[in-house]
């Protein structure tokens, strides 16, 4: 069982920066492959980032590829997405997911656990 909590976001101006923190429990979190989806009013669901229990592999949505990183530290059981360079249409609400399995995946349906979202807005 993982418990996800996230943190971070905020109002911020187009081109500004925001870091995400997302702080697990539970004793799998080091075997998980974990990501970040967002959604937008009147949007589905959409993938973000994904990132392997190691670290060592990370997958990036093309709408996000250059500007957003994805780290872990699993001895403190967090999760970190960095932001730069946000765009309007980068405001949505952020959840953070964890996978049963250790390979990190961009389907929704492949996490089991997920946080209760944090919303990030961009202003033009």
């Amino acid at each position: 069982q993982v418990q996800l909590v996230e943190s971070g976001g905020g109002l911020v101006q187009a081109g500004g920066s925001l870091r995400l923190s997302c702080a697990a429990s539970g004793r799998t979190f080091s075997r998980s492959a974990m990501a970040w989806f967002r959604q937008a009013p009147g949007k589905e669901r959409e993938f973000v980032v994904a990132i392997s229990w190691s670290g060592g592999r990370t997958s990036y949505a093309d709408s996000v590829k250059g500007r957003f990183t994805i780290s872990r530290d699993n001895a403190k059981n967090t999760v970190y997405l960095q932001m730069n360079s946000l765009k309007p249409e980068d405001t949505a609400v952020y959840y953070c997911a964890g996978a049963a399995a250790p390979v990190a995946t961009t389907s929704a349906l492949e996490y089991a656990y997920w946080g209760q979202g944090t919303q990030v807005t961009v202003s033009s």
